[in-house]
């Protein structure tokens, strides 16, 4: 029968679609034709396959004509990695491999033209999309078996080449062949970036009280912060502690992330699944497609999503280009990034704490406090500095801080020595695990990402707490964003005092979280 049908894995974004790759080979005029919304990509993997088929001493059809389907028909398709699935679907309808033994099995993996494999990016979301499918075992490149064998009950066989594909397919002998690069040791300087990061402590700093508790809130609830000052007071040394007092991640987040790592080429699998949360600082003069997603051909994950569950660090935030300030919106906000294309739209998931940090203006000396403002800039350069960050923007933003230059009094008045991050962390996970209750029948597991029509509902404050917010909110101080993110806050810092309900000072203590004002000065107020 000249008829055959492989599988093989198209990727939108981390979410995988299994494809039959259908190939008819019947007497006609002599050509190979593909359909099945295929990108120029795909289209010329007719070549490749043609002379890694000839180069690895098999039989490639040249009198017949050979038609190739991509199915589903309708789904645009992407990506090198397709050669391996099309090859053998033609071998095998032309009768040069067993077709029964295509059942249950993916392909997965790039041919160069002497029929050798080349890895390929994404293969873990492939093979979670694989097994969820019913597919019982996959071929992959050689160095990428163990990132395919991370997804459970499911048989990998790591290959070099086409002619061991052939080879394992009809029970021979399989022939030798060069070995595969791996695609890069990138995720090895991020591990080394992780452990840099786990030697920094909270007990380092003192003086910061203030901005030490929005810290601490922001982590218990998955809250977004920005954090100005001038430069030198703390805001990068508090940034880079944050992943320290964040609990382990689940499984489902470690498999979610490895497959947005996956899929960035940055997965190493000696290292098996993330148990921390990941911590990314890209520079100041980052593209939007480094910082949100997207590149040439196949939409790859940026920053924003490669901190999935963990901590974004921008760092001089003004700096950023404003393409990239504004296009921040849509993860502040929902926790995740489309990029839209005339044929296709990938939504990736970033669902991770954004941390801003900013100076008051470009030389970063400036100061409300005549008696120690060393500020050179003129009036009209801090205003324009100031105007890169958008209203719309600061909106979405849950938390803001502002932290005042150290001084020698404030150093002296630490006492107590400064809480440990150990200390800390063990409050933020005792406050995240009375959320995780909460939540427990709810798709979201943290207050930071619960919806405000449901929390208003389900979740409300008491009707002082409610009062105050809705005289802000009415005085214009407050939009209704703000609001909501104020209710979230509140049942944050309940969860922080092992309460069962926000009262008036939780909302007080949210209220000046969010818009600024010191929280010290509320501490203070209240006691008196």
């Amino acid at each position: 029968m000249p008829f055959a049908t492989a599988h093989t894995v198209s990727l939108h974004g981390a979410v995988g679609h299994l494809v039959d790759v259908q190939s008819d080979v019947s007497p006609g005029q002599v050509g190979v034709t593909m359909v099945g919304r295929a990108d120029t990509m795909i289209n010329e993997s007719r070549d490749r396959c043609r002379m890694a088929i000839i180069n690895s001493d098999l039989d490639w059809p040249a009198t017949r004509r050979i038609t190739i389907l991509l199915s589903p028909a309708d789904l645009a398709k992407s990506g090198t990695h397709f050669d391996l699935a099309i090859a053998i679907s033609v071998l095998a309808a032309a009768g040069s491999v067993p077709a029964p033994s295509l059942a249950g099995t993916a392909f997965i993996g790039e041919l160069t033209l002497d029929g050798n494999l080349r890895s390929a990016a994404g293969v873990l979301p492939m093979a979670l999309a694989a097994a969820a499918r019913g597919i019982r075992a996959v071929f992959v490149p050689e160095p990428q078996v163990a990132e395919a064998a991370m997804v459970p009950d499911l048989s990998v066989i790591g290959v070099r080449s086409l002619g061991q594909v052939v080879a394992v397919l009809r029970d021979e002998e399989v022939p030798d062949a060069p070995p595969v690069a791996p695609m890069s040791g990138a995720q090895l300087l991020a591990w080394r970036g992780q452990e840099r990061l786990d030697e920094l402590d909270l007990a380092d700093l003192i003086g910061v009280d203030d901005a030490r508790y929005a810290v601490e809130v922001a982590a218990a609830g998955g809250h977004h912060l920005l954090m100005s000052g001038p430069k030198g007071c703390g805001k990068t040394s508090l940034a880079e502690r944050i992943p320290g007092i964040l609990p382990d991640l689940t499984h489902a987040e470690s498999v979610e992330l490895s497959a947005i790592h996956s899929l960035a080429g940055i997965l190493d699998p000696a290292l098996g699944f993330p148990t921390r949360p990941p911590f990314s600082a890209p520079h100041h003069d980052a593209s939007k497609a480094s910082l949100i997603g997207g590149g040439l051909g196949v939409v790859r994950p940026g920053e924003v999503s490669k901190a999935h569950s963990g901590v974004l660090f921008l760092d001089e935030f003004p700096l950023f280009h404003s393409d990239v300030i504004e296009a921040l919106r849509q993860p502040l906000e929902n926790g995740d990034v489309t990029v839209a294309r005339r044929d296709e739209s990938v939504t990736l998931p970033a669902r991770g704490m954004v941390v801003l940090a900013a100076n008051p203006c470009p030389c970063g000396d400036f100061s409300g406090d005549v008696r120690i403002n060393r500020c050179t800039c003129r009036e009209v350069q801090r205003r324009t500095y100031r105007s890169k960050v958008t209203g719309p923007v600061t909106d979405r933003v849950d938390i803001v801080r502002h932290l005042p230059p150290l001084r020698r009094r404030d150093a002296l008045a630490d006492v107590v020595p400064p809480e440990s991050t150990a200390q800390v962390r063990r409050r933020v996970e005792a406050a995240r695990a009375r959320q995780a209750e909460r939540y427990a029948e709810e798709s979201w597991r943290l207050n930071g990402h619960a919806p405000g029509p449901v929390l208003r509902d389900r979740w409300p404050l008491t009707k002082g707490g409610q009062r105050l917010v809705d005289d802000q909110l009415y005085s214009g101080r407050l939009s209704r964003r703000g609001a909501t993110r104020v209710h979230r806050l509140a049942w944050t810092v309940a969860d922080l005092r092992h309460l069962d309900r926000p009262g008036l000072d939780e909302v007080d203590t949210a209220l000046r979280l969010r818009t600024g004002d010191p929280l010290l000065l509320s501490m203070l107020e209240r006691v008196g």
